[in-house]
């Protein structure tokens, strides 16, 4: 980028460029630009090559990489955050154009509060066309490529679905070594994306681009879209939990949600937009969609099999590619959580050696936890339950002996329990699946009497 100066301030316009692939390679590229700039070119793999497609197939393919090419622009268009979007080429029909605004709106909306921007004066992508011709079947077989993240969410859902005997390929994007070792554990099929950002964009967070929280899962669900028609799988399984669909309430702000992406509202919009523009019959689900965080702890308490091999703590996979000797660093947000979301339903031994420590006997990290009760502060900019949901897990391990006397324990019920409504802390209620999901009716009928429905 040496004929081009990065002004941040001075930018106009967001390009998208182009964007390919190369069947004999599985290679995809993505092309962006500011203003007159030099592309940024992002690059992926997609393993299984050579993909022989037919005529109906290849344009769903088409169509999938252009829903990929104008969601994972995010993660440059971040960078200088200008007015204007240039698209080139055919227009947007009018679900795209309003799944792409709710990306770019509320999928940087922590980017936008972190900033001091207002995403709503920004982002601005040509106005709609008319819908395109609706999206022809595809006979795809009837195999799921499922996400893995290394979590307890991700191991719920395999292990739910294998029980209800769907077929499956474990999927990831990227090189974490921590993953990896996760989905081999699982003894399934395996299919791992290579994701390679523009180095350029390094560059510029370097002479002074504006950084911050981007919505991966957006992106991340448009890569798996296009790897499900490419390598032959009629749905791309998430595990998202209804607790995503709440964000952080900020005083003078409202509502920030750092999961956003996670949440119902970008699934309900990404599923139909496949159904209808890609093809119509490629599902796109979140399996724990009707259960709470606290659900789905439960549900994993009942698995032992990845006890030494699984993490959420979000600092792990900061790493690139390496797999850390400690799976657990103690001290962030999903430490925390995930420590007391599965406190109710593990024995304590059991816990405790997960995680190397007793978290809740440890009275420095109380600031930590009173975060995820919402107690003095908000929500956590994480990926961790409600806070009504930390509430009531506190409030059960308080009436339990064995945890009783342990720092935080004994702090929640002395000092900020008798401020809360005794009625709102029971952790039944929260247990129970409820709400709008997008599981396939067939499959929903297999797995309703598992999760309690």
């Amino acid at each position: 980028m040496t004929e081009w100066t990065f002004d941040r301030d001075s930018i106009r316009s967001f390009r998208f460029v182009d964007a390919g692939m190369d069947l004999a390679t599985g290679e995809v590229w993505l092309d962006y630009a500011f203003d007159d700039s030099p592309p940024l070119r992002e690059r992926l793999r997609i393993p299984g090559a050579p993909f022989v497609l037919d005529p109906q197939r290849m344009s769903a393919a088409r169509r999938a990489l252009r829903v990929l090419h104008l969601i994972a622009g995010v993660s440059y268009y971040k960078a200088a955050a200008p007015l204007q979007m240039e698209i080139g080429g055919l227009g947007l029909s009018p679900a795209l154009h309003a799944l792409l605004d709710s990306v770019y709106q509320h999928g940087l909306g922590e980017f936008a509060h972190r900033n001091g921007l207002s995403m709503r004066a920004r982002a601005q992508f040509p106005s709609p066309k008319s819908a395109p011709t609706p999206a022809p079947s595809l006979g795809l077989p009837s195999t799921a490529l499922v996400a893995i993240g290394g979590g307890k969410d991700s191991l719920v859902s395999i292990e739910t679905l294998r029980k209800a005997g769907v077929a499956q390929t474990v999927t990831w994007i990227g090189s974490s070594q921590l993953i990896a070792a996760c989905a081999e554990r699982t003894g399934l099929p395996t299919l791992r994306i290579e994701r390679q950002l523009a180095p350029a964009l390094f560059e510029l967070n370097r002479r002074g681009a504006y950084n911050g929280h981007i919505p991966v899962t957006a992106i991340n669900s448009a890569i798996l879209a296009l790897a499900a028609i490419l390598s032959g799988h009629a749905a791309v399984v998430f595990s998202n939990e209804r607790s995503a669909s709440y964000g952080s309430l900020i005083a003078g702000t409202g509502e920030v949600n750092h999961q956003w992406s996670k949440g119902w509202d970008f699934e309900r919009q990404f599923a139909g937009l496949l159904r209808a523009e890609v093809a119509a019959d490629l599902d796109y689900y979140s399996l724990l969609r009707p259960l709470s965080e606290l659900a789905v702890a439960r549900r994993f308490a009942a698995i032992d099999a990845y006890d030494a091999h699984f993490s959420s703590c979000n600092r792990n996979f900061h790493l690139l590619g390496e797999r850390p000797a400690e799976r657990w660093c103690g001290v962030c947000p999903k430490c925390h959580f995930v420590f007391l979301a599965l406190a109710p339903f593990m024995s304590k031994p059991r816990l405790v050696g997960i995680f190397g420590r007793n978290l809740l006997d440890d009275s420095s990290q109380m600031p930590g936890f009173d975060a995820l009760i919402e107690y003095g502060d908000h929500k956590p900019f994480e990926c961790v339950g409600e806070g009504k949901e930390s509430r009531a897990a506190l409030a059960e391990l308080s009436r339990r002996p064995v945890w009783q006397e342990d720092a935080i324990v004994a702090r929640f019920a002395n000092e900020i329990a008798p401020q809360l409504d005794a009625a709102v802390l029971a952790i039944q209620p929260l247990l129970i699946p409820e709400g709008e999901h997008g599981i396939p009716a067939r499959l929903w009928e297999r797995v309703r009497a598992d999760f309690g429905a």
